[in-house]
């Protein structure tokens, strides 16, 4: 089989170092008693070799038709768990079980979009264990206060417990990226549903960190604030303060202010 090359416009760099591939798998750990692992991006397979190993059921999901062909040809037991297409756009009702959990080397390009995605999957992906740029992988394990806490920070702290794993360095990839990597794993926590209205809440964290440097009051203005929650000394902190039950608060007082405008 010829090696597949690396594509820039993909975003890819193989992993080569088959300790830090073992590392990564030995990461995962079948939380919730889930048998299946998705792999996003499997490339020439250096992680998936290790994966095999595990006892979940292993399913691969790859955009470049070039590793595909690969793939097929190096697990050819794996069959129709082998699947051509973008986890972004892909439809994972098609194949996959109704809980699944997530590995891989994630493109950098993309890997802020893959995690959005996670979010809207989240009452199927019980557990991630993935490599990606280091800065996003401290700013999704960063807690409140911390300067790299952001918006996805806070989204998917609300529903998952996140461990940053290990640091990986440029030269154990092909071709080596310009920064150092990080390996984190998510963990699906036993929230079922946020005490707020959940689509106001992702709009009232994006709306808090879209302007770090502001309060909160100035922030929020746009979502209409009460006169009377106008005081609250919470609205004189920034987002990078607040947590997750925080933001939770704040979303009910949104709630709250617009309910009694629409009374009036």
């Amino acid at each position: 089989m010829e090696k597949v090359k690396p594509k820039k416009h993909l975003g890819q760099h193989f992993l080569t170092d088959l300790s830090i591939a073992e590392r990564i798998a030995q990461a995962v750990k079948g939380h919730g008693g889930v048998n299946q692992v998705l792999e996003i991006g499997p490339g020439m397979g250096v992680l998936t070799d290790f994966l095999l190993k595990n006892p979940q059921e292993l399913y691969l999901i790859d955009i470049d038709k070039e590793s595909i062909a690969y793939l097929h040809q190096k697990y050819p037991q794996l069959g129709d768990r082998i699947i051509e297409g973008d986890y972004l756009k892909y439809d994972s009702h098609q194949a996959l079980p109704e809980k699944y959990a997530i590995a891989g080397n994630f493109p950098y390009n993309i890997s802020s979009q893959i995690f959005f995605k996670i979010l809207e999957e989240k009452n199927r992906v019980t557990e991630v264990v993935c490599m990606l740029q280091k800065e996003v992988a401290q700013r999704i394990a960063s807690p409140k206060g911390n300067k790299d806490y952001g918006i996805l920070s806070v989204l998917l702290q609300a529903w998952y417990d996140i461990d940053y794993l290990f640091t990986v360095p440029p030269g154990v990839f092909n071709p080596p990226p310009k920064v150092n990597s990080g390996v984190i794993r998510l963990t699906r926590n036993s929230v079922a549903k946020l005490d707020c209205d959940e689509r106001l809440f992702f709009k009232v964290v994006k709306g808090g960190f879209a302007t770090r440097r502001k309060t909160l009051r100035n922030a929020l203005k746009p979502f209409g604030l009460s006169e009377e929650f106008k005081s609250h000394p919470m609205l004189d902190m920034r987002a990078e303060q607040l947590d997750v039950a925080d933001f939770v608060f704040l979303t009910q007082q949104i709630e709250k202010s617009r309910g009694a405008n629409q009374t009036v």
